[in-house]
């Protein structure tokens, strides 16, 4: 099955791309890019529904500060969960979107049964993206640190031709922070990948720098999966997570050790399988 749809909200046209039987589960964040992380075999054995939020759309109107709240996103997502016909489901939040996916569980707790929490670090507070510098600085190999001198040298022009699309062009020039295997070309991940810079800078740069996910754990009583790649400089080191120690008896915690910050593309196997797993001990 792969199906799509178009959810309007507030004038957002919010695309919806449906792949997969079986257990829903709700990836929020881009209908173009996520599908292109997970394997076929997932799709096996789980319907997997990606789900546009508004910093991947283009805009209805001239923004306002009031049109890219978290909360407008969350009450998006449960304009979706309703047309959807979602009544008992899992979301999954990957990088930022985790923010998204622990946030809209709390506010809308009824019809979610677990959260899964990819790559992402705690909160996204300068402080912590110093944290992440410093751990890149002192920890990757100098054949890493070279690679990542060459691809971000090309930043600069890349966001001078196309200003509109400085979010793509940030991560795909953070190759050497972002993958296991640092020279990895991650351009085709993100062709057609439309970005509304107002919404993701206020996402990425105020919103979830308010947010501590491990304080929001505390509010959550169903399962959560936390998945981590041990080579992911964007938001580690995984030591950020050590308050998460197993005595949240809700709470998984898996550390990937030969991925970045994309597991379920990197380490698709061993992923697929720790995920499902997951998935159905939960389900007892």
């Amino acid at each position: 099955m792969n199906t799509r749809k178009t959810i309007m909200s507030e004038g957002f046209a919010l695309n919806v791309s449906i792949r997969g039987n079986g257990k829903p589960i709700l990836v929020v964040g881009s209908s173009v890019y996520y599908p292109r992380l997970f394997s076929e075999q997932l799709y096996m054995s789980f319907q997997l529904i990606f789900l546009d939020h508004r910093g991947f759309v283009e805009p209805p109107r001239t923004l306002e500060p009031e049109d890219y709240t978290l909360n407008k996103v969350l009450d998006d997502i449960e304009r979706a969960r309703q047309a959807l016909g979602l009544e008992d489901f899992i979301i999954l939040g990957h990088s930022g979107h985790a923010f998204m996916a622990l946030a809209y569980a709390q506010t809308y707790p009824e019809h979610v049964r677990k959260v899964i929490l990819l790559n992402t670090a705690p909160s996204n507070s300068s402080e912590r993206q110093q944290q992440s510098i410093a751990f890149f600085n002192e920890t990757a190999s100098p054949e890493r640190k070279r690679q990542f001198e060459v691809d971000i040298a090309l930043l600069e022009e890349d966001i001078r031709r196309e200003p509109e699309r400085r979010f793509a062009h940030m991560c795909i020039r953070m190759g050497a922070h972002s993958f296991y295997d640092y020279a990895y070309d991650t351009a085709w991940m993100w062709d057609g990948v439309f970005t509304s810079m107002p919404v993701l800078d206020h996402l990425w740069g105020e919103a979830f720098a308010r947010l501590n996910l491990i304080d929001c754990l505390e509010e959550v009583n169903i399962p959560v999966f936390i998945g981590l790649g041990r080579y992911d400089y964007l938001v580690g080191p995984v030591s950020l997570w050590d308050a998460v120690d197993g005595s949240q008896a809700n709470v998984r915690k898996v550390v990937f050790e030969q991925s970045g910050h994309n597991p379920m593309f990197e380490e698709p196997e061993l992923f697929n399988a720790v995920l499902t797993n997951w998935i159905h001990e939960t389900d007892r």
